[in-house]
């Protein structure tokens, strides 16, 4: 029995969707189909849901492909400003290497300027022993001729008493002329004596001031060249001192191994020894004696920079692509450089090759023992220019970049070990840049 809600609904749904037939007719007969209420019903809310799904799915898909184009055009602009970043870093890593020449230069060219004041200073040391070794013979001299003019005075002075005091005796003495021509031409020749004696003194005193007065000047002469020379060793040293300290590298240790390898004595850093008396050095000499010590230290350091990996292993442009430090739970042991394959790779210190082969996962890999117990890694190679046993040099060309190896692109894998553990080797690049 129906209730009264299902006769009113269904009423309503009849007003709306009333009853219809779809006839069917053919050559000999003729069908119908009675459509109720219910079903149009359920046709227009079926159609009416897959209308709403077609517009809603249609809606979504626009919105994803306007949503990835503006992913995409993101993901451009920010490749792009990624390139220019890269590109930035690739110049100022130019312009520092650049800069670091350019500095180098300027650091032989002032070596070269210390030297040749070394070798004036050592001159001047020389002229100046020389003018005092003059100006004590000259007051020797000067002396002697005080004590001959003193000497021809008293003579002179007797001879003048004897004839003042009893000119008959001599008159008498001689019994002529003779006698008084010989006495006048005796006074005349020591007075001539006398002056030459006073004109010699006189010469003697002037040279004197005027050695004394070169001396002056050649005295404030080396006090600039001291000052100049201090000046230029207190530049030149104190950056190196500091570029080993950041590199982890005791200097005095550094600098007496590097002595011990070079032990030879002589030539223009010979400490200065002037006196051959036994007397204590002179105030200058100690002076020149230090800042040949900081011209030795000099040298040392200039030794050891070219035995410890302070150098790029790369002269042309490159990029950073990884740097040193643990990845997902590994160590990354080393300093990934990107560049073009083929791309010469230079030994960054004079060293013995004790690797130059295959390697699991390095690929071609070559292994440069160095100084100080210092060994440099270059993996990935296309390609290996040295062999086992050879001696190689600061810049010299050991193979080109490859792709070997455990690698996704072609790079260069550079590792630095300390007694046989990796350190970053980006502390020896940077504290060399920092000082070149």
């Amino acid at each position: 029995m129906r209730t009264r809600f299902a006769i009113k609904t269904h009423a309503l749904m009849e007003r709306y969707f009333p009853e219809r037939r779809l006839f069917l007719r053919s050559d000999t007969d003729t069908r119908f189909i009675r459509l109720k209420s219910e079903t149009q019903l359920l046709a227009c809310v079926g159609g009416a849901l897959v209308l709403s799904w077609t517009i809603v799915a249609t809606a979504i898909l626009l919105m994803d492909s306007i949503g990835a184009g503006n992913f995409r055009e993101q993901a451009k602009r920010d490749q792009m400003t990624y390139q220019m970043r890269l590109n930035d870093l690739s110049r100022e890593r130019d312009a520092r290497a650049a800069e670091a020449q350019s500095a180098q230069e300027r650091f032989n060219t002032a070596l070269e300027q210390v030297s040749i004041m070394q070798s004036q200073l050592l001159d001047s040391e020389t002229r100046r022993r020389e003018i005092e070794t003059g100006i004590e013979v000259i007051q020797a001299t000067l002396r002697d001729t005080m004590k001959r003019r003193e000497e021809v005075s008293a003579k002179l002075a007797s001879l003048q008493a004897q004839i003042d005091g009893d000119p008959d005796a001599i008159a008498s003495g001689g019994g002529d002329d003779a006698t008084l021509e010989f006495l006048n031409a005796a006074l005349a020749r020591t007075a001539a004596e006398r002056d030459q004696v006073v004109a010699d003194a006189q010469d003697a005193l002037l040279r004197a001031d005027e050695m004394a007065s070169e001396l002056r000047l050649m005295e404030e002469k080396n006090d600039t060249i001291f000052r100049q020379l201090e000046e230029a060793m207190t530049v030149s040293v104190k950056p190196l001192d500091k570029m080993f300290e950041a590199a982890g590298m005791d200097p005095d240790r550094i600098l007496s191994q590097v002595r011990r390898g070079y032990s030879g004595q002589g030539g223009p850093l010979t400490p200065l020894s002037l006196s051959t008396r036994g007397e204590e050095p002179s105030g200058d000499t100690l002076r020149a004696n230090r800042i040949l010590g900081e011209m030795d230290r000099l040298n040392l350091y200039r030794i050891a920079a070219q035995k410890a990996p302070f150098a790029s292993p790369l002269k042309d442009a490159f990029r950073f692509t990884s740097g040193f430090g643990y990845r997902w739970g590994r160590l990354h042991a080393g300093t990934d450089f990107a560049a073009p394959h083929g791309t010469p790779i230079y030994s960054t210190a004079d060293g013995v090759v004790v690797h130059a082969g295959w390697q699991s996962g390095y690929g071609r890999l070559v292994k440069i023992q160095h100084e100080f117990g210092i060994e440099t890694r270059y993996a990935h190679q296309s390609k290996i220019h040295v062999k086992v046993g050879q001696r190689v040099s600061l810049g010299q060309h050991i193979g080109d970049m490859g792709n070997t190896g455990r690698s996704t692109g072609t790079h260069l894998h550079y590792e630095v070990r300390v007694g046989g553990e990796a350190v970053n080797p980006m502390i020896y690049i940077k504290a060399a840049n920092d000082v070149f």
